[in-house]
């Protein structure tokens, strides 16, 4: 006598290891079964077999249960397609849905890009030394873990202490005050705290990586906020340029903006002067490291702030209507630590 034997339904199907993609059509969501892993290779162009991508070639309400989706509800939601094309619109823009470890590893994956990119491009101002992964990992997680503006807090929290002392020493030394200057001078704090206030608010923040934006859009925001917010001493990497300009140029005459800088104030740095094209173009460099006349050309290479060089490069293509050049030689430059 044949042994007991329990036979499964010939018409059911197990689900292994699958990804579901989701799209909603009206009132009606509509799922697919596919593979891990492959339908983000279908999308980039690297998997075209089907077979690999999709578990089963049909479409479900419900890919749990597995419930497949009428043929009236496809027609009403896709009309004029068949089964199959509408098999690849949902794999093409449906939305992808990830278990939690397979989003843990993502967000990690990109958390560690954005930190890298990071790392790549901020220094130290003084010695102009790169700062470890780690070290700007650690700054990143000190913003984001306190609203994104936790050194501003600090420092505005500092300035009220130092605020409370000053004016106590100013009460030591002049006791003769009256009402009316004592009600001036407190209205000017509050303005002035006011002011701190606005200026801490409109400061970049940053609280931490996610995984719908790219790498590099995100890297970008958290530098802006480290820079802001100097949890520890950072700047920008310079750029490397070569500039080369025809010496028949060098000497026609140009507006010149000055830069603004710590010692200037506003209203100096909104003047304009004139001066040659020659002048303009070195008050975008930093530091020269060298210059020199080959031919009929004029070439200097030197270190530029990034902000200023999408300006630099249009007054190149404007001024001397492209006859000057600006190359990258070094997108950030940087001294190794010991």
């Amino acid at each position: 006598m044949p042994s007991a034997q329990i036979n499964q339904p010939s018409n059911q199907i197990r689900l292994t290891n699958v990804s579901l993609v989701r799209m909603k059509k009206g009132k009606k969501r509509y799922e697919i079964a596919c593979y891990k892993n492959t339908v983000t290779s279908f999308r980039a162009g690297h998997e075209s077999d089907l077979d690999s991508v999709l578990q089963i070639p049909n479409v479900f309400i419900n890919v749990s249960k597995g419930q497949v989706a009428p043929n009236e509800d496809l027609k009403k939601s896709f009309p004029g397609m068949s089964r199959d094309e509408i098999v690849l619109e949902i794999l093409k823009k449906g939305e992808i849905q990830v278990g939690e470890k397979e989003r843990g590893a993502e967000l990690e994956r990109m958390q560690r890009e954005v930190v890298e990119i990071v790392a790549g491009r901020l220094v130290d101002p003084k010695s102009k030394r790169v700062y470890t992964v780690g070290m700007i990992k650690k700054a990143l997680d000190q913003l984001s873990s306190q609203g994104g503006h936790a050194v501003g807090r600090q420092a505005a929290k500092g300035h009220g202490e130092g605020g409370a002392s000053d004016r106590s020493k100013s009460r030591e030394q002049s006791t003769a005050t009256t009402d009316s200057g004592a009600g001036a001078s407190s209205g000017g704090g509050e303005a002035g705290a006011d002011g701190e206030a606005a200026a801490e608010k409109a400061k970049p923040k940053w609280t931490g990586v996610t995984t719908n934006k790219s790498a590099k859009s995100q890297a970008l925001e958290a530098m802006k906020a480290l820079i802001a917010h100097q949890p520890i001493p950072v700047a920008r990497a310079r750029m490397r340029l070569r500039i080369t300009c025809p010496t028949s140029m060098l000497k026609q005459t140009v507006k010149i903006q000055p830069q603004p800088s710590k010692s200037t104030s506003e209203d100096t740095a909104e003047e304009a002067v004139k001066g040659t094209v020659k002048d303009k173009i070195l008050s975008f460099v930093e530091q020269v490291e060298s210059q020199d006349v080959l031919g009929e050309e004029w070439e200097v290479v030197g270190f530029v702030e990034p902000g200023s060089f999408k300006t630099l490069s249009e007054f190149v293509s404007t001024q001397t209507k492209g006859r000057a050049r600006a190359e990258v030689l070094n997108m950030a430059v940087t001294h190794e630590g010991d």
